[in-house]
């Protein structure tokens, strides 16, 4: 209420309509849970689908952190852009087994001067001595390569098959969410139920070593405009 007059926020008909059938928000079977989330994605572009897990973790301490990759039997309904840093002798490798784009001294150069137009960079381990100085530049947008998230790499054909069919990485944030992605709205119910059921149990199965007891507190799931 400001000066008299009540500004709240209007609920369009969408809003309303989802509000009626979201009455409930505790569903203990995911195939309902999934079936209601395929309900409410009334917009007129198709969304993304998405979990937001609260973990009993303080990531601040090192036996607390979750930071790992997982291949959703049905991938997340996105291509993506692969850049290789490699040597030369490795160039053909990369191409033929799907790198957009594959560079050596040159890509470096390019990417200090802030030209990124790819949306994971792999390195073979000869070229991390040379990224060092790149930390700045790759590091706030989560594309510096790294062993742990698989983009430090001696098996280029391997690794660019397991991107290519939708690996990613995913990380708990400071405050022990993980928010992530698993499909669009236009999967069916089946492809989310079993995405979600490999993203569940990718988390569960990399469960921390300092967590004490309950390891979930509470599990979400939404539509980008849920």
């Amino acid at each position: 209420n400001f000066g008299g007059r009540n500004y709240m926020r209007k609920l369009s008909r969408r809003q309303q309509e989802n509000r009626k059938k979201t009455d409930r928000t505790i569903y203990s079977d995911s195939i309902e849970a999934i079936k209601i989330l395929r309900e409410t994605a009334t917009t007129k572009f198709t969304e993304t689908v998405e979990l937001h897990a609260n973990l009993n973790i303080d990531p601040k301490y090192a036996d607390q952190q979750l930071r790992t990759t997982v291949t959703l039997p049905h991938g997340v309904g996105k291509s993506i852009r692969i850049a290789v840093l490699t040597n030369d002798s490795n160039f053909t490798e990369a191409t033929e087994n799907g790198a957009d784009i594959v560079g050596s001294n040159e890509l470096i150069e390019q990417i200090s001067q802030g030209n990124i137009n790819f949306d994971l960079l792999i390195a073979t381990p000869d070229m991390m001595p040379k990224l060092a100085k790149l930390g700045r530049v790759l590091g706030p947008k989560g594309l510096m390569p790294s062993p742990k998230s698989g983009t430090v790499s001696t098996t280029l054909s391997t690794t660019l098959s397991e991107f290519k069919k939708g690996k990613f990485e995913y990380k708990a944030d400071k405050t022990g969410i993980v928010h992530v992605s698993f499909g669009k709205s236009n999967f069916t119910e089946n492809q989310l139920v079993e995405n979600l059921t490999a993203l569940y149990q990718s988390i569960e199965q990399n469960r921390p070593p300092g967590v004490k007891g309950k390891y979930f507190k509470s599990l979400f799931i939404c539509t980008s405009m849920g």
